[in-house]
């Protein structure tokens, strides 16, 4: 008897052992994202300097004599001499990144949807080592900047893609959890570059150092599965490396290979293999037909409004997470030590994402729009605050109070976001949404730069964004206990319908 995909997950085992270790792997590949994402932070960093004469020598060469750097550490700045009028090239390497991450989140999310999620993420980890080295031995400060826009291209791509191969592998009652797991293993990643920083102190060691897992995840990328593959030998279960997500097969219309690689899961669970038979999908193509891309975004209304809300959602989102995660180097007090706290104030934040958006009564939507709104009121309440404010009360404590509270709100609108779009489009849409997402990154580095004007004027305009995002939140679906559409034809089909309001009837 032919059934659906979910309830083949359901027999395979939503998530037994085998996909536990899948999503384990994917999800500790954060640690090495996260190393990428915020090496300008520590790699960037201004050390106490002092000029023996007055003014600003003409050229480099007569600033190098002139100039006395704090020893504690090295970076790009005691390198190249990147202060006063050359200070903006700090900031610049670090949009560079932003800006490569929108490129690879246009290209890699439609191409993963084409070529499939495995190939793509495989091809993205192995450039993002390349480009990581080429960082460690720039030899100027022009490559440094060009290689961190490459690596921002196939890092944001490459962790783009593995987020949704984390989320295809289980059954979709689990997604919440391992979207959760994901982001805040990216926190704790934070942290141990952090450590990392205060260990290794000259910069080019640091970015080998921190390029270093990247190699290890490429092989095992290559050696876990076939481990695996050697218990499941009788089963005649041909497959190599990572398994392809099941769902983008179904999907595709390639239902012997989704029943492959969930027969798969289900050895790796520990279960007898199974009799199953997946129903055609709903959503399949001729091969005279062109396949959903990002222009069916735009073409059905229902995923146009979902699409244009999301991507300011994901925009203030980055703007303000991004904003206030780098201004940690610009705060009062020990540098490795407000970077740390940086990622780790983050881990409350998942356990409240877990308990609230399970709750009927707040949902993904509502608990989202909460996050937000807390998030800019904290930032936005550092500009009443007295210069002589205690500890409690220190822009540093609200700043990391809104850094919690924004990292809530990213972890649910990946979750959300996933659940909104159809399988068939999933990456596409997450990869417009986090081409927005990156605009923000790319504005975030400058905006410390306006504490020229007030020391609160960066955090009241991370505040806004905050606010602004939160309201917007409220026009869209919640997802609680709805099923997942596979295609865009499910969206508006009268069956999908039904049963998504039985589904709201029953959890009402």
């Amino acid at each position: 008897m032919a059934v659906g995909l979910e309830e083949a997950f359901g027999a395979a085992g939503e998530f037994g052992g085998g996909q536990r270790r899948l999503t384990a792997f994917l999800v500790l590949l954060q640690v090495y994202v996260a190393c990428q994402s915020m090496l300008i932070v520590l790699v960037g960093a201004v050390p106490e300097y002092h000029i023996d004469q007055e003014g600003i020598p003409a050229s480099r060469a007569e600033l190098a004599k002139h100039i006395h750097f704090a020893d504690n550490f090295t970076s790009i700045v005691t390198e190249w001499y990147l202060i006063e009028q050359e200070a903006y090239k700090v900031s610049l390497a670090s949009s560079l990144f932003f800006a490569g991450l929108l490129i690879g989140n246009i290209t890699f999310g439609p191409l993963s949807d084409k070529l499939g999620r495995k190939p793509v993420y495989i091809s993205g980890l192995f450039f993002d080592v390349v480009f990581g080295y080429v960082t460690a031995l720039a030899p100027n400060y022009d490559i440094f900047a060009v290689s961190r826009f490459f690596v921002g291209i196939v890092n944001g791509g490459m962790a783009l893609v593995s987020f949704v191969l984390t989320q295809e592998y289980v059954g979709k009652s689990f997604w919440s959890f391992t979207g959760s797991l994901t982001n805040l293993t990216f926190a704790v990643g934070i942290a141990v570059y952090a450590l990392l920083g205060y260990c290794v102190r000259e910069w080019r060691y640091l970015v080998l150092v921190s390029n270093t897992p990247g190699v290890i995840f490429l092989l095992l990328s290559f050696s876990s599965t076939l481990y695996n593959l050697k218990k499941s030998r009788n089963h005649e279960l041909k497959l190599c490396m990572l398994p392809e997500s099941p769902r983008w097969l179904y999907s595709q219309g390639k239902t012997s290979e989704a029943e492959d690689v969930l027969q798969y899961i289900a050895l790796g669970n520990g279960k007898e293999r199974l009799n199953l038979k997946l129903k055609p999908s709903a959503g399949t193509w001729r091969k005279d037909e062109s396949a959903p891309g990002i222009l069916n975004l735009v073409k059905h209304p229902v995923l146009r409004w979902r699409t244009i809300i999301l991507m300011y959602i994901w925009y203030a989102c980055s703007f303000v997470y991004y904003g206030l995660t780098l201004n940690a180097g610009e705060l009062r007090g020990n540098l490795y030590l407000n970077v740390a706290l940086s990622g780790l104030v983050e881990v409350p934040a998942f356990p409240l994402c877990m308990f609230f958006i399970e709750k009927s009564w707040s949902g993904r939507r509502k608990t989202m729009t909460c996050f937000l709104i807390f998030a800019g009121l904290a930032c936005i309440f550092t500009m009443f605050l007295p210069t002589n404010a205690g500890l409690l009360l220190s822009p540093t404590v609200l700043a990391l109070c809104g850094k919690m509270m924004v990292s809530a709100a990213f972890n649910i609108v990946y979750i959300y976001t996933s659940e909104l779009y159809p399988t068939v489009l999933r990456n596409a849409g997450l990869g417009v949404c986090s081409m927005s997402c990156r605009f923000g990154g790319i504005l975030a580095p400058f905006v410390p730069s306006m504490r020229s004007l007030s020391p609160s004027v960066p955090f009241v305009v991370f505040g806004i964004s905050g606010l602004s995002a939160g309201f917007l939140t409220l026009l869209l679906p919640e997802t609680l206990n709805k099923p997942i559409a596979e295609s865009i034809e499910d969206l508006q089909s009268p069956k999908y319908q039904v049963l998504k309001n039985k589904e709201a009837e029953q959890t009402s």
